[in-house]
């Protein structure tokens, strides 16, 4: 079951949607790797604010992503593209239900 998540809540610097957008999709190709990652969403919630959602079976894969390519790009890439990002905006978050 997966019962373990990270939510990542980020906000766009001005005239940087399209290269947030692009570093999603990008995402996307380098969480594809990671065999503990079992599902990953790439969210827009307005015009400029968006949202990383993914779930995992138990902490060692949850640790193992926020170590991968895709959190080491997140960080690497947060000053240029994301307004006021700061690594505690990635949240542990327990998953209580699902389908």
């Amino acid at each position: 079951m997966q019962n373990k998540g990270l939510l990542v809540i980020m906000k766009s610097k001005e005239g940087k949607v399209t290269d947030v957008e692009n570093f999603l999709n990008v995402g996307k190709q380098l969480v594809s790797d990671e065999s503990k990652t079992l599902s990953w969403y790439a969210i827009k919630i307005d015009a400029t604010t968006y949202a990383i959602f993914d779930t995992f079976t138990d902490d060692l894969g949850r640790d193992a992503h926020l170590t991968g390519k895709v959190a080491a790009a997140l960080m690497e890439n947060a000053p240029v593209l994301l307004d006021g990002f700061e690594a505690s905006a990635i949240q542990k978050i327990d998953i209580i239900a699902s389908k």
